[in-house]
């Protein structure tokens, strides 16, 4: 068995510096609930904020004791103390004392340009405010983690000043050193020189934290634990100002799977993807699907000759086994799609279509004719299930559509949508009226007030997303009704819809040169799947 390496600290600065991207604002309570996440993965410091800056990060240290901190420690964040005074007597100092955090992480300055121009003090006195502050710290046992701003940039201009902001912090009591790229400029075979000259000097722990302006956060990360590093500073998600921080789970994952540390608790790898949907979720943004090793296309293949050598060996595309981070792979149905990708992604979703080879050739040359008018499957998992079930006559009828109405009205400054639906529920004609922000949102109601007393898991679903694209290029001329006839031009409209229950998120595609026909067309499929997947009873049952 391979020998673990030695440990490496991961420090997570998603509430401080991540919080810093433009669009991600936390509450107090997101910041507890992001903070109770990362402490669960396992991560070691837990960042959660600057306690003088806000009063925001005031309120969030004075409740992180309701946390049942199992694997974290928590560490405020702040400056070093003002020039041309004491640490005692600096109020600053004292509210970073006041927050009662084993850890303080204080940034001070390594480049001299920074001392120069931005301080506006002396090169010695900055020195002094590095080792004043630290020893302030250390005297009341609190654990100090110094982060030197703009290292590598002020080591490329005076690396004898850059080292001696490391000396004056070590000397003082530091117990780690984070040698920061503040902005995100430095390429990986830099950070291997400096890296490696600074952690043959000190005693102390010696960390990064790395920005990507330059494409290059994890890289460098990963390089600079290879060069000595024995701390990594990041982010969940890759959050952060300008182009973002280190993704931390890339780092995590990257050197528990391919170098052979040991990070997190026994297990709780696997946790990563489920932590980083949470989190994003927390913090209200969209989850990037591109994301390595958690996104949902991490492992997702599209083209036929590769999905046929997966269900051989699905190890044979893979970089690591999704699993292991508690993501999946994926299979996706496309026009590119071939027999293979067919009867894989049905059987991911429990439809065999093996025995049928013929079945299976329907299902795939009714995908193509599909997304050769405009629809996307790839990202449609929910309408691809239905079209199978469909087309294997599988698919249950939860109502059938007699007709709808939309008006969309002024009203002063505003619009007032209402629509009308009407349905067939069996032997039974129901007709509801809904009221909405939007046609979609009207719609959505109406249908919900025709279907609510036969299905109450309705009360479960609900939408999340909706995203509508014009599809250029595939305008369609008519005249007179005939496609084929040159006239006035309609442009093909793509509606995808996602919808969620408590158990997870599914997504619907609808298409039509109505903008209108086409949302309900994902609409009326994404509330369909939702009964399906609610186990809800049809009134015409799969197959009757």
């Amino acid at each position: 068995m391979t020998a673990r390496q030695p440990a490496i600290e991961i420090y997570d600065t998603t509430l401080r510096d991540g919080s810093q991207q433009v669009g991600l604002d936390l509450t107090v309570e997101d910041k507890l609930r992001v903070a109770a996440a990362l402490d669960s993965l396992g991560v070691d410091v837990v960042e959660g904020g600057w306690p003088g800056s806000n009063p925001k990060d005031a309120e969030f240290f004075a409740r992180a004791g309701e946390l049942p901190w199992r694997n974290a420690s928590l560490a405020a964040f702040g400056a070093t103390r003002r020039p041309n005074r004491g640490a005692d007597g600096d109020p600053d100092l004292a509210v970073l004392l006041a927050a009662n955090t084993p850890i303080v992480t204080l940034v001070g300055k390594a480049w001299t340009l920074h001392v120069d121009e931005a301080l506006r003090t002396t090169r010695e006195e900055n020195l002094a405010m590095v080792a004043d502050s630290t020893a302030f710290f250390v005297r009341e046992g609190r654990r100090v983690v110094f982060d030197a701003e703009h290292f590598f940039d002020g080591y490329a201009a005076d690396a004898g000043y850059a080292l001696a902001v490391l000396t004056a912090a070590a000397q003082a009591g530091a117990d780690t050193l984070a040698l920061c790229d503040t902005n995100g400029g430095t390429l990986p075979d830099d950070v291997v020189r400096v890296v490696r000259d600074v952690a043959g000097r000190f005693g102390v722990r010696i960390g990064v934290h790395c920005h990507n302006d330059s494409a290059c956060a994890v890289a460098n990360s990963l390089i600079a634990v290879g060069s000595g590093a024995t701390h990594v500073q990041g982010a969940a998600n890759g959050y952060g100002e300008r182009c973002g921080n280190a993704d931390l789970f890339a780092v995590i994952a990257g050197l528990e799977l391919k170098r052979d540390y040991e990070l997190l608790p026994a297990g709780r790898l696997a946790a990563l993807a489920s932590t980083a949907r949470e989190i994003a979720e927390l913090a209200n943004l969209p989850f990037e699907p591109r994301q390595p090793y958690v996104g949902s296309s991490a492992f997702a293949t599209k083209a036929g000759l590769h999905a046929s050598a997966i269900a051989r060996r699905p190890d044979a595309y893979s970089h690591v086994d999704p699993a292991a981070v508690g993501n999946q792979a994926h299979v996706l149905v496309s026009e590119l799609a071939g027999r293979s990708n067919v009867l894989v992604k049905a059987a991911e979703m429990g439809l065999d279509l093996s025995a049928d080879p013929k079945l299976a050739t329907a299902v795939l040359d009714e995908i193509k004719a599909a997304e050769h008018r405009g629809y996307a499957f790839e990202a449609a998992d929910a309408s691809f299930e239905l079209l199978v079930r469909k087309v294997a006559g599988h698919r249950p009828a939860f109502f059938e559509l007699e007709g709808y109405r939309v008006v969309i009205e002024r009203e002063g400054a505003a619009d007032r949508s209402e629509a009308i639906v009407r349905l067939l529920l069996g032997e039974q004609r129901v007709v509801a009226v809904g009221e909405g922000v939007g046609p979609v949102h009207a719609l959505d109601q109406a249908l919900r007030k025709a279907l609510a007393d036969l299905y109450p898991e309705l009360t479960d679903i609900h939408l999340v997303d909706y995203k509508v694209r014009i599809l250029d290029g595939r305008a369609v001329a008519r005249s007179g009704g005939d496609p084929q006839t040159p006239g006035g031009t309609s442009a093909v409209t793509r509606v995808m819809l996602t919808s969620a229950d408590h158990q997870g998120e599914w997504t619907t595609v609808g298409v039509s040169d109505d903008i209108v026909t086409a949302s309900w067309e994902a609409l009326a499929d994404g509330v369909s799947y939702g009964l399906l997947r609610a186990g809800a009873e049809a009134l015409v049952p799969a197959g009757a």
